[in-house]
């Protein structure tokens, strides 16, 4: 089963369902439609995922879950236009990704969209604070140094700005990796099992961190995760299986 919902999480009536989009996803960040993805094998062609349908409302939290090997990393990759879908098309903060090149949607996603991932993702030749001031400079901020500086702060980690990733700890580099994602005070943020490399105490940490800051800045969020507890901390949750979507009910 498909999951098509509106831009307040609810089932689209059926006479809506031919153009969704149409009707249910104004001032939507993300909506996502009839999205596939297939890759050839030695003898057939493998289907990762198969027409999903995904509208993600303004400051909204969806947690996307599902066994490993489920698809769950490949959707989010083409969700953020990282990747391409075989089939299908994502509207990412009212563009068409099919329409832009990788650069143009480099160019969409600077300052505007955050990422955390489980690897954290640091350039370990720059500083903490060269890392978090990286996505204001791509963007042109003349501020970048001051905000970095401040955004560390909040993060608890003023006192290491100064710090190369190979000189943090596992729970340090994802704090800085969130500092990052959210110094540009992004309308979405897609996070691929932030706390998948952490241990459970700091994990909850990071989580803390993470939702009490996209609070702050009301940003939506897209996650990916094997964690059902934190999925039930989300708006939505929807599950991954044999390619499919289904919406878990939170009832």
């Amino acid at each position: 089963m498909n999951v098509s919902q509106s831009a307040a999480g609810q089932q689209l009536p059926d006479n809506s369902a031919e153009n969704p989009a149409q009707s249910t996803t104004a001032g939507s960040p993300l909506v996502a439609e009839g999205i596939g993805k297939r890759i050839s094998g030695p003898n057939s062609e493998l289907v990762i995922l198969d027409s999903l349908n995904v509208n993600v409302a303004p400051a909204e939290v969806v947690a996307i879950v599902g066994p490993s090997g489920s698809g769950k990393s490949t959707l989010l990759g083409i969700l953020a236009g990282l990747d391409q879908p075989t089939s299908g098309q994502v509207r990412l903060l009212g563009q068409a990704l099919t329409e832009l090149d990788e650069d143009e949607r480099a160019r969409l996603r600077a300052g505007r969209v955050g990422f955390v991932f489980q690897s954290f993702q640091l350039l370990p030749g720059l500083t903490a604070l060269e890392n978090v001031m990286l996505p204001l400079e791509l963007s042109g901020d003349t501020q970048a140094a001051a905000r970095a500086a401040e955004m560390l702060d909040q993060v608890g980690l003023s006192d290491r700005s100064k710090h190369y990733p190979l000189q943090l700890s596992g729970g340090e580099q994802q704090r800085v990796a969130i500092a990052r994602a959210f110094v540009s005070d992004p309308e979405l943020l897609f996070a691929d099992e932030p706390t998948g490399n952490l241990d459970h105490e700091t994990g909850e940490t990071i989580i803390e961190l993470m939702f009490s800051l996209r609070s702050q800045k009301r940003s939506a969020l897209v996650l990916v995760t094997h964690d059902n507890d934190l999925a039930r901390r989300c708006d939505r949750t929807l599950m991954m299986q044999s390619g499919q979507l289904d919406e878990i009910s939170s009832e």
